[in-house]
């Protein structure tokens, strides 16, 4: 780790060392970063990323925490923690709001919904960040972030730019840099709304909520564990083969909705792999469909 000394001289006590990183993670679970720096404004974080870049040191990036699933083992290098939640509403007609990329989507969509600005119902019960939700087109219920980016403000190897929902090559569930075909960091997006009213709107977040609590189970999970394949579910494949309620250790696949894999109480990484690793093999083995993952591993396997 030759890059550590030098962390250590530009950041002095912003930067941490072998911190558990569980607790900054829906599913709580996960070992220690060699190295820790919090993020607190875009600018800070595109700062942060240029110095890791210019050091070669090996990084990831902590928004939110749900739909990764990291080591036991840790992650080996940098865990930059994406705290740059600065938000602001633009009332024109149509509306749109600007949203560095630490902020909560679930939030975000409350915060509009209060001022009569739908568009974002669906990211409502979506957990994580704008900048995961950008990066991974995160979507729900018919909506999902292909549908609202305006733009997003990206950091690049050749510095600062807003690229447009078209560069960023959104698929379902991913997108450009999600698979790999750019190297950039999320700072901020600017996303497209629709005037409403605010009874309007927080009723439709009502209904999506419900229905939510109504499929999908309670507790510390990463959310969606696998993507739907063309034409099915992920949850129903995974039912019909016989493994809802399987357990290892204190991983369980929800017997509630088979695509979540719920943390009991110090459940390890190690026993959720196991458990994905079931489900991919017993689909492929009865219906020929490898399930690919929605969750990203991190760290050192």
């Amino acid at each position: 780790m030759d890059w550590l000394p030098a962390l250590r001289a530009r950041f002095a006590d912003r930067l941490q060392e072998n911190v558990i990183l569980a607790p900054f993670t829906s599913a709580r679970i996960g070992g220690p970063a060699d190295a820790l720096i919090v993020a607190r404004s875009a600018d800070e974080l595109a700062e942060v990323v240029r110095v890791v870049w210019e050091l070669g040191a090996p990084y990831s990036i902590l928004g939110g925490g749900s739909n990764v699933l990291i080591s036991d083992r840790g992650v080996r290098g940098v865990v930059i923690l994406n705290r740059a939640k600065a938000m602001r509403l633009e009332p024109a007609d149509p509306p749109w709001v600007w949203a560095e990329s630490g902020v909560t989507l679930s939030n975000l969509a409350h915060r509009c919904a209060a001022m009569g600005f739908a568009g974002l119902e669906w990211a409502a019960t979506v957990p994580g960040t704008v900048g995961g939700a950008v990066y991974g087109n995160a979507g729900a219920f018919g909506g999902d972030m292909a549908g609202n980016l305006l733009r997003a403000d990206l950091l690049t190897e050749s510095g600062r730019a807003w690229w447009s929902v078209e560069q960023m090559g959104y698929s379902y569930r991913s997108s450009a840099l999600k698979r790999g075909e750019a190297r950039a960091v999320v700072l901020a997006a600017e996303l497209r709304l629709q005037l409403a009213s605010p009874d309007q709107v927080a009723a439709a977040i009502a209904t999506f909520v419900e229905r939510r609590k109504a499929t999908q189970p309670p507790g510390a999970s990463m959310g969606s564990m696998f993507k739907n394949p063309p034409g099915d579910y992920a949850g129903r494949l995974i039912d019909v083969v016989g493994l809802k309620g399987t357990r290892i250790g204190n991983a369980e696949i929800s017997p509630v909705h088979a695509n979540f894999f719920i943390n009991h109480g110090q459940a390890r990484a190690e026993d959720v792999r196991a458990l994905i690793q079931l489900a991919q093999q017993t689909v492929a083995e009865r219906f020929g469909i490898h399930l690919e993952l929605e969750v990203e591993l991190i760290g050192d396997w």
